[in-house]
């Protein structure tokens, strides 16, 4: 059986290398994540064949950004796909038209706090406020949540810092950036081990190329699921 705090990001060139990922991992993974890199790859012709012919749980991740009414639209949209969960990113603003436009479906809106890829040189190149990423992580997870974000994306680093929050109870943490000891980082800075990130705090960890670009897929998802409490 699956533990749905894992989801396998299918970060795979097209829709046929994803549900053949999938086919391998069969009933020990129940959760995956679509994004951006496979949307004209067949991402959610995908998405609903593994809703409807194969009973599993789908989390898009679309980090949808624009005027609100653009935003209220595009969310009303891919929730009627039945999706668990769909991204967009955490200015207040979009998270309010994201929730108008999820609102009466199933589908949960996750805000984007910072990037697990982002460092402090990054946020500076970019022209973002100082301060510790921590702390920013921590104040826009607070914002977003104020909005009305069922939950939030952040790295695992920041996992507690959230968990604390008084805004945060009843709300979904969920992390990208996950590393199983040992394994590459790539373009991930900000990172923890599966067992370390559910422990802290998260809901939900997400991994990808540990796992898709493992010799034995089936093997790497058994090593993460036995490194969770």
């Amino acid at each position: 059986m699956s533990d749905n705090r894992l989801i396998v990001a299918l970060d795979v060139p097209h829709a046929v290398a994803g549900l053949e990922l999938a086919q391998k991992l069969g009933d020990s993974v129940g959760f995956y994540k679509i994004g951006l890199g496979m949307l004209t790859g067949g991402g959610l012709g995908l998405a609903n064949e593994l809703i409807q012919d194969h009973g599993k749980r789908i989390f898009l991740d679309m980090k949808l950004f624009d005027i609100g009414a653009t935003v209220e639209a595009a969310v009303r949209g891919l929730s009627k796909f039945d999706l668990d969960f769909l991204t967009v990113h955490g200015d207040p603003h979009v998270v309010r038209a994201a929730m108008e436009g999820a609102a009466g479906s199933r589908t949960k809106i996750l805000a984007i706090t910072i990037l697990t890829s982002l460092d402090r040189a990054d946020l500076d190149a970019s022209l973002i406020q100082e301060g510790d990423i921590a702390d920013l992580v921590a104040t826009r997870a607070a914002r977003a949540f104020e909005a009305g974000a069922d939950g939030v994306i952040a790295s695992p680093q920041e996992a507690a810092l959230i968990r604390a929050l008084p805004q945060a109870t009843g709300k979904l943490i969920v992390t990208p950036g996950v590393r199983p000891q040992g394994a590459a980082m790539g373009d991930q800075k900000r990172v923890a081990t599966p067992g370390q990130a559910i422990m802290d705090g998260a809901d939900h960890i997400v991994v990808g190329r540990p796992i898709w670009q493992a010799a034995d897929p089936a093997s790497a998802v058994k090593d993460i699921l036995a490194d969770l409490p």
